[in-house]
C-alpha cells in the first residue's frame, strides 16, 4: 500500500482521522435501529452476491466450503 502523507492515513498516524470517512445511508441506519428477527448468527455472500445464513459456526464453515471455495 502506498504511504500517502495524509491525516487520514492510519498506517502513519495513530488514532481516529480528523473527520468522518464514511456516511451510512438511511437504509443502513434503519437496519441497525430495526433489525430483522432471524435465527441467522453467521452469514456470507457467495460469488453471485447471494446471502447464505447459518445458525451455528459449524454450519457457517460448511457454507464457506460450499460457496466460497
Amino acid at each position: 500500500m502506498p504511504q500517502f502523507d495524509s491525516a487520514y492515513n492510519t498506517y502513519l498516524y495513530g488514532g481516529l482521522p480528523p473527520h468522518p470517512i464514511a456516511n451510512p445511508g438511511i437504509d443502513a441506519i434503519e437496519a441497525v435501529l430495526n433489525p430483522a428477527e432471524t435465527e441467522c448468527f453467521y452469514y456470507l455472500h457467495d460469488h453471485d452476491k447471494e446471502i447464505h445464513c447459518a445458525k451455528t459456526y459449524e454450519e457457517h464453515l460448511a457454507n464457506v466450503e460450499r460457496y466460497l471455495k
